[in-house]
């Protein structure tokens, strides 16, 4: 059997539209393969709650609102229906209120009761006003800010009677006032500035400083090591012992002096005796002549000959002249 084109259109078209209307509605929330759990809420005031917005029980999404409707043309109430997508157990005394967040779109909240008894589909839940956070904190700043209007108008008074004192004399002190603080400002800004101010160079020549210190950090390591090293050292060293040897060696030498001072010794009677500085030094003159004779008639003394021949002769008889002892020194 052939299917004409016009029939397959048709068919597509309405498969089509099954599809777009079922997406919509799940889009929406409703699952039309599930049979709907239904209950109700009746608000004084809606809000900023609309449809397709969530109800949650503990923060947890339980359903969706699917429709608001009046309850009657005085406007004595707005009917919430409530599409329930879990089984849940809502004890009868549970009360549901709009909760508006700082961020976000508004949403039934359900607040659980304790009776044993659960609602059924059909069932209307108690309401209440939630004192939401925007209305908290509005009735927390009212009085203060009746208090900062009262300060203000203080304030409006104050300057008011100020500028009645001020004179032309005090408002062109005050300019110039004013005048000299946008000076100091300016230097301090001078002053202040990152790239070229005195401040900026003194932190610079302080940050090298510092990495100086950083990269000598070693050597200071090594010298203080060092220290410890010779402090520890002359901590050991025994000081009163050698301070005994110097007394000790003190008064030897202060015996010695002594000694020499004394004239019936012998380094005495050598200081002090004038005729043994006398022959002592005759005996020097005298050897001081032999040397000289030596060294100028050797052959005198020493008579060698290696081939055998005889010295010719030419002896010195006599020495050669020297300095003698002066008579008075005799």
């Amino acid at each position: 059997m052939k299917i004409s084109n016009e029939t397959k259109v048709g068919v597509l078209t309405i498969s089509a539209l099954t599809i777009l209307i079922l997406g919509f509605n799940y889009l929406k929330g409703k699952d039309i393969f599930k049979k709907s759990r239904k209950i109700y809420a009746v608000f004084d005031d809606l809000g900023s709650l609309a449809k397709s917005n969530e109800v949650k029980i503990n923060g947890y999404v339980i359903g969706i609102v699917t429709e608001l409707k009046a309850m009657d043309k005085d406007m004595s109430g707005i009917v919430a229906t409530i599409n329930l997508k879990e089984e849940v157990n809502i004890p009868k005394d549970s009360k549901a209120l709009i909760s508006t967040p700082l961020v976000g779109a508004a949403f039934i909240d359900i607040e659980k009761g304790g009776s044993p008894e659960f609602m059924i589909p059909g069932d209307t839940l108690t309401t209440k006003v939630d004192i939401g956070i925007l209305d908290d904190v509005k009735a927390q700043l009212t009085p203060t800010l009746t208090k900062v209007r009262g300060t203000l108008d203080s304030l409006n008074n104050v300057f008011g009677s100020i500028n009645g004192v001020i004179n032309n004399q005090t408002k062109i002190e005050l300019q110039q006032t004013l005048a000299n603080l946008n000076k100091a400002s300016s230097s301090l800004n001078g002053l202040l500035d990152n790239q070229t101010g005195p401040l900026a160079k003194t932190l610079n020549n302080a940050s090298a400083i510092t990495e100086g210190f950083k990269k000598s950090s070693a050597d200071i390591d090594s010298i203080i090591k060092n220290a410890k090293k010779a402090t520890g050292k002359l901590a050991a060293l025994e000081i009163q012992p050698a301070i005994d040897s110097l007394q000790a060696m003190i008064s030897q030498l202060k015996s010695t002096a002594a000694s020499i001072a004394d004239p019936n010794g012998t380094l005495g009677a050598l200081m002090t005796d004038r005729t043994l500085y006398n022959r002592l030094t005759d005996a020097i003159l005298s050897a001081e002549i032999l040397i000289d004779d030596l060294k100028a008639h050797p052959k005198r003394y020493v008579n060698l000959s290696i081939f055998g021949k005889k010295d010719k002769g030419g002896y010195l008889n006599s020495p050669l002249p020297k300095d003698t002892v002066p008579a008075e020194n005799k």
